[in-house]
């Protein structure tokens, strides 16, 4: 917003889900593609949002490809798995797999999920390696916007590690920003999306000069302190913002638009324009950009996801 690396020409920007995080989309309900989306649309557009909030552009195109390559039943085997089976439980591998997730040994997931099977037959803990899972572990998207900047994003749910990598190319240099994440369960006892101020770095890199490492401002709590700052709007008094964090419905559908393009280029192969998926869609309010000339009204309410 200062103009450090002056327009915004592309951004790159990588997503990685550990074995641990990652692998329970697979075991859960999201593994169902009718019923979450994949993880375009249930992960995935809470970054759409970010780098659409970080250009203060609307996409206009999307090109994609996905593919499950890693949680199959190929896969076990590889691993040494005999097979699949339908749950953790009552996997008789179980000793042998190093996803094996033990849903009584946490008293969160205990308490949420596995004392309530007998009321709902939901498994918490089913295998990820079962083949009827028809959501995709490996995404690469490009997207195109307004402004004329392009999107390179890639989404891998099978990493060594939990966090990101995002590089904004501009005009004048080049700005660095990755966050390594704590790895956890979502139900258990554990902080959700917790960082270590440590770990969050940013680095500028002017096109003449010597690079700059940035001190980031980092919060505390889940999702790296933005649920303190979500329930802070939602229930606080109003609270002027000059980053613009606050989003609107139009910034949700914009986020959300990404990832369902993103789907069907992942069934047909062909590129998706924005305007052919929906109509009537204003552009949302957004901080402005150093190339965009005068200030732009932020809403009062509703916190950017």
């Amino acid at each position: 917003m200062q103009g450090a690396i002056g327009d915004i020409l592309s951004v790159d920007f990588n997503w990685l889900l550990d074995t641990t995080h990652g692998a329970d989309y697979f075991r859960r309900w999201h593994s169902r593609k009718e019923i979450s989306g994949g993880l375009m649309v249930h992960k995935s557009t809470h970054h759409f949002d970010l780098v659409n909030w970080w250009l203060g552009a609307v996409p206009v195109s999307v090109t994609g490809v996905g593919k499950r390559e890693f949680y199959t039943p190929v896969m076990a085997r590889r691993l040494g798995l005999q097979s699949h089976h339908e749950r953790c439980r009552t996997c008789p591998e179980k000793s042998e797999c190093s996803f094996f997730l033990d849903l009584a040994a946490d008293a969160g997931l205990k308490a949420l999920y596995l004392d309530n099977e007998q009321y709902d037959g939901y498994y918490r803990d089913q295998c990820v390696w079962r083949p009827e899972i028809d959501i995709e572990d490996t995404m690469n998207v490009i997207v195109g916007y307004d402004s004329g900047a392009t999107l390179s994003y890639s989404l891998n749910a099978c990493n060594a590690w939990e966090g990101y990598q995002i590089a904004f190319n501009g005009t004048k240099g080049r700005l660095e920003h990755s966050i390594v994440e704590k790895t956890y369960v979502a139900g258990g006892d554990m902080v959700q999306g917790g960082t270590d101020a440590d770990r969050v770095k940013i680095r500028l890199y002017p096109l003449r000069g010597a690079p700059q490492d940035l001190k980031p401002r980092t919060g505390t709590g889940g999702h790296g302190g933005g649920d303190d700052v979500m329930m802070a709007d939602l229930f606080g008094p109003p609270n002027p913002d000059s980053a613009g964090r606050v989003a609107d419905e139009r910034a949700g559908c914009y986020s959300i638009l990404i990832g369902a393009a993103a789907n069907q280029c992942f069934e047909t192969g062909q590129p998706v324009k924005i305007a052919d998926m929906v109509t009537g869609l204003t552009r949302p309010d957004m901080p402005p950009m150093p190339s965009r000339k005068g200030p732009v009204p932020m809403p009062p309410r509703a916190i950017r996801a």
